[in-house]
């Protein structure tokens, strides 16, 4: 397989995780989903998916929907972090960070513009 075979490879499989993440998110009624295509700023992952809940319980159920049906589909997650407290819980899917947060959280982290600074790629889809 060529270097640019794979790297098609690679990109369908995070095409097809970031379609299962925003499907998960959706279908809970996430608030403001936001991707972001940050593989230019950091080597850790490809795109940031931000999204909001209504309440901790829903920012909870949210993240527990994406880890549920990313791992139906055969990808594992590699940490989850926050859950207890609910306001803002990181799901690591390697090539996708998922961050479900309050939305005062997540206004007070301000996350998109962090990830935005100097760069010309900012978000995937609004």
């Amino acid at each position: 397989m060529t270097q640019e075979t794979k790297e098609t490879v690679d990109n369908a499989e995070v095409d097809r995780l970031l379609a299962l993440v925003t499907d998960a998110l959706e279908e809970l009624k996430a608030v403001d989903i936001k991707v972001l295509d940050v593989c230019g700023l950091t080597s850790i992952t490809d795109r940031m998916v931000i999204a909001s809940g209504t309440s901790t319980r829903h920012v909870k159920s949210l993240a527990d929907n994406v880890t549920r049906r990313t791992k139906e589909a055969g990808f594992r997650a590699l940490g989850v972090e926050g859950e207890q407290a609910a306001e803002w819980v990181l799901v690591d899917l390697g090539d996708v960070v998922v961050h479900v947060m309050m939305p005062a959280i997540r206004e007070f982290y301000a996350l998109e513009k962090l990830w935005s600074v100097g760069s010309d790629a900012g978000p995937v889809s609004e």
